[in-house]
């Protein structure tokens, strides 16, 4: 299995570094700078655990850029269905013909499955079984953080709560993501992304305004919160190297998407203003906005007076709207939005988008074509900076292709170092680590713990 980007071939072999140190658990060594791997600097995580109990995107989007950055995440998921996230298809990778043995049963692996798991090693544990638990109170005390996105409370009546864990490893580091946070009337509800866009605000400003409410078209409530889950968790290592002790991390998405209002929030809460919904367009600037063209749309930027002069003599071609006292200035702009929009737009419709954007190029003018998916990753840009990588699984015919990690250090990224790994792909390899032996496991399998 290796990860590859038109650069080289990558040997997963080489990429992670996993050394076995005595029976316990794996550490990583730095890699030789032989040519095959350079990341930019050391992977920073590379001595550091991750438990990851997540499901679906908020969690594992965590835990997923944790592993990036070469921690090593145990992903513990259901022993017959694992992540719900792996049900969600069409559509999924194609098979190959032969398949790992004892996998023949597991459904294709789905691409919203993939989005969110590389670099991560796979096992499936019955949290609710005495041996279960005990390959959990294991590795909880060889790991250095424990993620999990359970309901509030519910990791608690199954004996796995913090304080628990706090008992097995007082230098654990417990991050727990919910809706609404472990406190609070709301605390027990189970957090959706769509719901929490509605309940804290965001679909309110979403939308056109003469139109309903509208969900983002990603789930970015459920992203973000990994995000700052992920920027936590690297806080309270930093933290614990300064005091010895782990801590209990409270994410959520409710809070993340309040804090994600912004300056919308800021108006309201310091003047009083309520949000509303506008579209592409901007509340007070003239023209800002997304366009239709003869055959598709366009966003135009025109920030101050001294581009909107530019647009109108240079691009659009019309000099008179830069004198003409309805237009002249961006408040005059915005008083009359609607009467320069339609002449904006009307010019536009006259010529392709791509003879739009070349007039516009070298003019200085912020502007960009609104592209579908397939558009974006055919960008010069996308390409030119390698968006993404193939990557070579066990189950799937061809390598399949993922977005890489969006951050570069010293110009390198970060490799995906393992696949998004099928369902318990390694149970047997992550029990042996923590002292299992083989019968013991077949037994455990047996009694339904694995």
């Amino acid at each position: 299995m290796y990860a590859r980007t038109s650069c080289r071939s990558l040997s997963i072999a080489a990429q992670s570094g996993f050394v076995r140190a005595a029976g316990r658990r794996w550490n990583h060594t730095p890699i030789a700078n032989d040519g095959s791997y350079d990341p930019g600097i050391p992977p920073p995580l590379s001595h550091i655990r991750i438990l990851d109990l997540t499901r679906v995107l908020a969690g594992p989007t965590a835990t997923m850029l944790l592993a990036d950055l070469g921690a090593d995440v145990i992903k513990v998921e259901e022993t017959t269905r694992g992540d719900g996230a792996r049900s969600w298809y069409p559509p999924a990778a194609p098979l190959r013909d032969v398949l790992p043995k004892g996998t023949e049963h597991l459904p294709p692996e789905s691409a919203y499955f993939l989005v969110a798991n590389r670099n991560k090693r796979s096992i499936t544990v019955n949290l609710k079984s005495p041996g279960g638990k005990e390959v959990i109170k294991r590795l909880v005390q060889r790991s250095d953080v424990l993620v999990e996105n359970f309901i509030s409370g519910k990791l608690a009546e199954m004996g796995l709560g913090y304080g628990d864990c706090k008992q097995w490893n007082e230098k654990l580091i417990y991050a727990s993501i919910s809706g609404y946070g472990q406190t609070g009337p709301f605390r027990k509800n189970a957090g959706y992304d769509v719901v929490i866009e509605g309940e804290a605000g965001l679909m309110h400003i979403t939308g056109e305004p003469d139109r309903p409410p509208s969900k983002v078209g990603v789930a970015v409530t459920d992203i973000a919160t990994g995000l700052y889950t992920h920027g936590a968790i690297m806080a309270a290592l930093i933290s614990r190297d300064k005091t010895g002790v782990g801590c209990w991390i409270d994410c959520n998405l409710f809070e993340t998407q309040i804090a994600g209002l912004a300056n919308v929030a800021s108006s309201y809460l310091v003047g009083g203003q309520e949000g509303s919904r506008h579209g592409t367009s901007h509340p007070s600037i003239v023209p800002y906005q997304a366009f239709r063209c003869k055959d598709g749309y366009i966003m135009i930027g025109s920030g101050n007076d001294r581009q909107f002069q530019t647009l109108a003599e240079k691009v659009l071609l019309i000099p008179s709207l830069q004198t003409d006292p309805k237009f002249a200035t961006n408040q005059a702009r915005v008083e009359n939005r609607a009467e320069l929009i339609q002449i904006i737009e009307d010019a536009l419709m006259r010529e392709p988008r791509d003879v739009w954007l070349k007039r516009f190029e070298g003019k200085g003018i912020p502007h960009g074509p609104i592209n579908n998916i397939a558009e974006t990753f055919k960008h010069p840009q996308a390409i030119a900076r390698q968006v993404t990588v193939d990557v070579e699984h066990p189950r799937i015919a061809t390598p399949v292709r993922l977005v890489r990690p969006a951050v570069s250090y010293n110009g390198k990224k970060m490799p995906v170092r393992i696949p998004p790994p099928y369902l318990g792909q390694h149970t047997n390899e992550v029990l042996q680590e923590l002292g299992f032996v083989q019968e013991e496991i077949v037994e455990m399998k047996n009694r339904g713990d694995i």
